[in-house]
């Protein structure tokens, strides 16, 4: 599909009228009607405030779905949801409790040396604006990362409330916006 036809899907997916589009935009209900018959995009500015007002990523209104559908299959062994509700899970430092209704991996982007691989988050509420994570614990491989989701899964599936991380890496405190150090055994 074009960036036409995935605009228009996900903005009627979400009840938005172009009108509406258009005011969040300011831009014309006819620069929406444009963008939706392939006749031209928007800028760049505004194709950021079309993924955050559909709460859609970027890449998903500009690629073939087909692409993204065959992406996200192999991405669902990553993510774990909570149907019955939410699941109470001790963060990796002990300090918080996060009431999940569902938790993510993540790769983490060219990690330093002694710095873990994975990181996995607990998604505590999703919003307009998307999905509020929280950090719950650090991975230094792969193995352990798919191990802790396994046994998540598990956890949910046997109406636990409660789950304790248990393959964690142990890390020392972080600095801001930087992974944190294992610790040396």
């Amino acid at each position: 599909m074009s960036f036409g036809e995935n605009l228009k899907n996900v903005r009627k997916q979400r009840s938005i009228t172009q009108e509406e589009l258009a005011e969040i935009l300011g831009v014309s209900r006819q620069a929406i009607s444009k963008w939706e018959s392939d006749n031209g995009y928007p800028e760049t500015e505004n194709l950021i405030t079309i993924s955050k007002t559909l709460n859609i990523s970027i890449d998903y209104l500009l690629n073939d779905i087909s692409i993204m559908e065959e992406k996200e299959k192999t991405e669902e062994k990553s993510v774990v949801y909570a149907p019955t509700g939410k699941i109470a899970i001790t963060t990796y430092d002990n300090k918080n409790v996060v009431f999940c209704q569902s938790v993510k991996t993540s790769p983490i982007l060219w990690p330093g040396k002694n710095e873990p691989k994975y990181v996995l988050n607990g998604i505590d509420k999703v919003t307009f604006w998307g999905e509020h994570t929280i950090i719950l614990g650090w991975y230094a491989t792969l193995e352990d990362i798919e191990k802790e989701i396994s046994e998540i899964a598990d956890a949910i599936q046997n109406g636990e409330s409660t789950y304790e991380l248990k393959y964690n890496a142990d890390v020392e405190d972080r600095t801001f916006g930087f992974s944190p150090k294992l610790k040396k055994k």
